[in-house]
């Protein structure tokens, strides 16, 4: 459909327009926003089958809400392009996840309609009870909040903390959980079924509902009564159905499941909950891809599917047969060729078995692979459990999300000197999805921990030789990261040999400067000096562990050199330069030291490459630092 031909959404400018608009042309609405995020994302990728799933739920949210002096509080950003489009950015939305473009996510910097930032999952119930008891405190009672919530993100630890603070805290927020059973991968673990068994009678609400407001209105369900009224109903309701309902058992009144699609069913339905005292949840069963077959029917390919022709559904894949393989394809097909060998190995990952491709040992080992759902501190102390006990876990973790599992490493792993394998994807730059995903935080905030060997390959082969090292007995806790992507090698298989855990490699000798890296961000050194030519003499040293470091090269390095570049593809402050520098500084040496890295600053979106150069670790950025020092 050609953009002219969506009449009633170019003439929404915002949800203003919207509101004006009757609610028989809602359905047509829906229809022409699908569209215009398919042919958008079809030619500049992006998260498509999440938003496809929710446009009536948007629709409806934006129609009876007054936004943005009401909050809409969108637990992870994968969802909200349908609300970007409808809250004025439409004509910047072929921008999205481009360098300078719009973000990736809703940010409250970008626009007043995104209220909070959701880039990782499960803490918008925890923020929009923050924003209603604001609301209350600050007097401005006639303000709505309303958090959407999936059900893959109902599966995170800080989304039943919330759920468990929205029970005992003053509060009329509402929760819609958008229930579709997805995701990235299949939602997994004991919510998943409790909601698929989860029914109620619509006409019970129906009554409960106007006999609620019957009593309000005669001035006999005040706070105290209409939590005991709760109580009862909830339990004559349990003993009619014989089942329990872990909402109402919590005080929140729950309604549901209706069918997310029927927009104006949504509209009758969220105007009825609207002035409802105190909190409740609106359970709506919704279809990751809705409206678009291909994505209908392989919901996980396009989650974010890249290019692709939006008439046929034909994805546009590079299928350069020398292109090397991506770094998470080498990790799992080397961890299933360990795991034949190992028979104590198993895999842990919180909701990313494609993602990571631990599907790879799933599909030939299911009984030693645990997808733990969207719970990553979890899945480190699950891991520690499982090792305490002889068995030996890889926990793969995207680098920034393993940030929410800091206390759980230190305390569950460390402390103990457990034998885990820590495997981070996505360090470093990830590139378009931006500030909330980037891997930037890792090596500055293991390196303080006892008992953590850190690590980081600067290619395949180096990635699989440190995986069979870690395997080994006795390693204790042990972190291997490293990026997204494609790798450098064309063959990437090799034999699995030990590396002496804390030793690093000499590259390339050289007189005049030296540079110390650590992971694949050293083959862009590899590539700078390469173009430097005989003009300076440079030698490069890959680090290869952050943790212990190589103590004979830093010795070697302090005895000969003055000036000393360190490149890392994480923050600067307390990464690889930090470690340099303090131990240059413990044992008498005084040589010129410049670090490249992440600065301190939150990095925006953009490709990797060109991330790389804003921040000067790109081939440009160390050919200047070694000109310059």
């Amino acid at each position: 459909m050609d953009r002219k031909e969506l009449t009633l959404l170019n003439g929404i400018k915002s949800p203003e327009d919207l509101r004006r608009l009757d609610i028989n042309q809602l359905p047509q609405l829906c229809d022409e926003l699908r569209e215009d995020i398919i042919e958008e994302v079809a030619v500049n990728p992006g998260h498509l089958a999440s938003s496809l799933g929710v446009a009536e739920i948007t629709v409806a949210l934006h129609y009876v809400y007054n936004t943005p002096e009401d909050r809409i509080v969108w637990d992870v950003g994968h969802q909200a392009y349908g609300h970007k489009i409808l809250t004025g950015r439409r004509e910047q939305f072929c921008t999205n996840r481009k360098l300078g473009g719009i973000k990736p996510f809703p940010s409250p910097a970008e626009s007043e309609y995104d209220t909070f930032a959701c880039g990782h999952a499960s803490n918008s119930v925890s923020a929009a009870l923050g924003m209603a008891v604001a609301a209350q405190l600050e007097g401005k009672k006639d303000r709505h909040v309303v958090a959407v919530i999936g059900d893959g993100a109902l599966s995170g630890g800080l989304a039943f903390e919330g759920l468990n603070n929205v029970s005992s805290s003053p509060n009329d927020l509402l929760i819609i959980l958008n229930d579709n059973n997805m995701s990235i991968d299949r939602s997994v673990g004991g919510m998943k079924q409790y909601l698929l068994n989860l029914s109620t009678n619509e006409t019970y609400n129906a009554i409960r509902f106007k006999a609620a407001r019957w009593l309000h209105g005669k001035g006999m369900l005040n706070d105290d009564r209409r939590k005991g009224i709760i109580r009862l109903t909830n339990a004559i309701k349990s003993a009619i159905s014989h089942q329990q309902n872990i909402f109402e058992g919590m005080n929140i009144r729950y309604f549901g499941p209706f069918d997310g699609h029927n927009v104006k069913e949504l509209v009758r339905i969220l105007r009825q909950m609207k002035d409802m005292k105190g909190p409740k949840l609106l359970h709506l069963h919704t279809q990751k891809g809705h409206g678009y077959a291909p994505a209908e029917k392989d919901v996980t390919t396009w989650h974010a599917p890249g290019k692709f022709d939006p008439e046929t559904g034909e994805r546009i894949v590079d299928k350069d047969p020398n292109k090397p393989q991506k770094y998470q394809d080498v990790f799992g097909h080397t961890l299933l060729e360990l795991a034949k060998q190992n028979p104590k190995i198993v895999g842990v990952t919180p909701a990313m078995p494609s993602g990571c491709s631990m599907n790879i040992l799933m599909k030939e080992m299911p009984e030693r692979t645990f997808d733990v759902g969207i719970a990553e501190g979890h899945a480190v102390t699950f891991s520690g459990g499982m090792a305490k006990d002889g068995l030996l876990p890889f926990c793969n973790i995207y680098s920034a999300f393993a940030q929410r599992a800091f206390d759980n490493i230190i305390h569950d792993a460390a402390l103990l000197n457990l034998n885990i394998v820590f495997c981070f994807d996505r360090a470093g730059l990830v590139g378009e999805d931006g500030a909330t995903h980037h891997g930037a935080f890792d090596l500055a905030a293991l390196r303080p921990i006892p008992n953590l060997t850190i690590s980081s390959p600067m290619d395949e082969h180096e990635l699989r030789r440190l995986m069979f090292t870690a395997q080994l007995p006795d390693k204790g806790p042990f972190v291997i990261r490293y990026p997204r992507g494609g790798g450098v090698l064309q063959d990437w298989r090799c034999p699995l040999e030990e590396v002496a855990v804390g030793t690093g490699r000499k590259m390339k000798d050289g007189t005049d400067v030296a540079v110390l890296s650590i992971g694949p961000i050293g083959n862009n050194v590899t590539d700078a000096i390469a173009k430097i030519g005989d003009s300076v003499s440079v030698a490069h040293y890959d680090m290869r562990f952050l943790k212990p470091i190589d103590e004979k090269i830093l010795e070697e390095v302090g005895q000969k050199f003055k000036r000393i570049i360190t490149v890392e593809n994480g923050v600067k402050r307390g990464g690889l330069g930090s470690a340099v520098l303090e131990w240059m500084n413990d044992h008498g040496y005084t040589p010129k030291v410049v670090r490249l890295g992440l600065p301190d600053e939150f990095v925006e979106h953009g490709t990797v490459d060109e991330l790389q150069h804003i921040v000067g670790i790109d081939e440009d950025g160390i050919i200047k630092a070694i000109k310059e020092i």
